[in-house]
C-alpha cells in the first residue's frame, strides 16, 4: 500500500505541480521559520547568542514538522482508512516539487522565446538568490539549468529517498530541514551565525542523495542520447567546484551532459561572488539548454523513483 502511496503522489506533482492558491505545508514551515527567527533575533544580542538560537530554531521547525504530519496522519487514520490514505497521498506529494521547478524554469524560457529580457530577468529572480537586473541571454539560461541541476536533488531526489526510508513524517522533516536552509542558510552578515546550523544540516541530509544524482544524471543521460560519458567524467572530477559540498555533484553532471559550462562570477546582495567553473566550454549555452535541462529532471526522478520501488521490493518493505 505505502508503494501505492508514493507512486500516487509522484503522479500528483507531474500533473498539478504547486498551484499558487492550495494550501500548501512548506509555505506553513516556512512562515513559522520566519515568526520564530523574528523572535530569536528580539531575544538574541551577540553572535554566540544567534548561534544557539539558530540550533533552537532548526530543532523545533524540524521537530514540529515530523510531529505535526504524525499526529494528522494518526489522527485521519482514526477518522476513516480511506481518509488517511487520501491525507497521506495529499501530504506525500506536497513535499515534491518536480513540476513546479519546471514550470518556473518554463516561464524563464518562454520570456526568453518571446525576446523579453525584463520578464526572463524578472521570471528568474523568483528562482534563484543572485541579482539578476543585469543578466544578458546566455547568463539568464546558465542560472537557470543550475537551479533546475542543482534543486532536481531538493525537488524530488532527496524526499522521495526520506518519504521511502521514514514514510511521510520524515519526508516532511525532510523539507523542513530544506526550507530552514533556502531562508536562513546564507554565508552572510545577517545570516551566517543564526542559520550555521541550518546550512550544516542541509548539507548533511542532502550528502547522499547529491551522490546519488551524479550516477541518475548519467543513466538520464544516456537513455535521451545527450553525453553520458560526459556526465559521468565531468560530474566526478568537478564535483566540488562548489563551496557547498552537495551542488556540484548535479551541476557538474548536467554540464558534462550537455556540454557546457556553468558557474562563474555572480552578484549577491550587493556582493560579487566568484564561483569555479563547472563542466567544459564546448560550446556556448543557449535558450534551448533550459528544455534539456527539464527533460533530465523528468528522467532523473522517474529513474529515483524505480531504485527506491526496487531497493524497497527487494528488502521487502512498503508492500503491504
Amino acid at each position: 500500500m505505502s508503494l501505492l502511496i508514493y507512486c500516487s503522489a509522484f503522479i500528483l506533482d507531474l500533473i498539478l505541480g504547486d498551484p499558487p492558491h492550495w494550501p500548501h505545508p512548506i509555505r506553513w514551515i516556512g512562515t513559522a521559520i520566519s515568526r520564530l527567527e523574528q523572535l530569536i533575533r528580539r531575544l538574541s544580542q551577540h553572535e554566540r547568542a544567534l548561534y544557539a538560537g539558530g540550533a533552537v530554531l532548526w530543532i523545533v521547525i524540524v521537530t514540529l514538522s515530523w510531529g505535526v504530519t504524525w499526529l494528522v496522519l494518526q489522527a485521519t487514520e482514526t477518522i476513516h482508512p480511506w481518509v488517511g490514505v487520501a491525507v497521506t497521498v495529499w501530504l506525500a506529494y506536497t513535499t515534491l516539487a518536480g513540476r513546479c521547478l519546471a514550470d518556473c524554469a518554463n516561464l524563464v524560457y518562454r520570456a526568453q522565446e518571446q525576446g523579453d529580457i525584463e520578464e526572463s530577468r524578472r521570471q528568474l529572480s523568483y528562482i534563484v538568490g543572485r541579482d539578476t537586473r543585469s543578466l544578458e541571454h546566455p547568463q539568464i539560461s546558465r542560472a537557470v539549468v543550475e537551479t533546475v541541476a542543482e534543486n532536481t536533488v531538493d525537488g524530488m531526489i532527496a524526499p522521495m529517498f526520506y518519504l521511502f526510508l521514514g514514510g511521510v513524517p520524515l519526508a516532511m522533516a525532510y523539507k523542513a530541514v530544506n526550507t530552514l536552509d533556502s531562508m536562513v542558510g546564507y554565508h552572510n552578515p545577517k545570516y551566517r551565525a543564526l542559520g550555521y546550523v541550518s546550512a550544516k544540516m542541509d548539507d548533511l541530509a542532502n550528502w547522499l542523495p547529491a551522490r546519488l544524482s551524479w550516477l541518475l544524471f548519467a543513466l538520464a543521460a544516456l537513455l535521451l542520447r545527450y553525453d553520458a560519458r560526459g556526465a559521468l567524467t565531468i560530474g566526478w572530477r568537478d564535483r566540488y567546484q562548489h563551496k557547498s559540498p552537495n551542488c556540484a555533484w548535479s551541476e557538474a553532471a548536467v554540464a558534462g551532459a550537455l556540454g557546457i559550462q556553468l558557474g562563474g562570477a555572480n552578484d549577491y546582495f550587493g556582493q560579487r561572488v566568484e564561483k569555479p567553473w563547472i563542466g567544459d566550454d564546448k560550446r556556448l549555452i543557449e535558450r534551448d539548454d533550459i528544455q534539456r535541462t527539464i527533460r533530465l529532471m523528468y528522467l532523473v526522478s522517474i529513474l529515483a523513483l524505480w531504485v527506491y520501488i526496487g531497493v524497497c521490493w527487494m528488502i521487502g518493505i512498503g508492500q503491504s
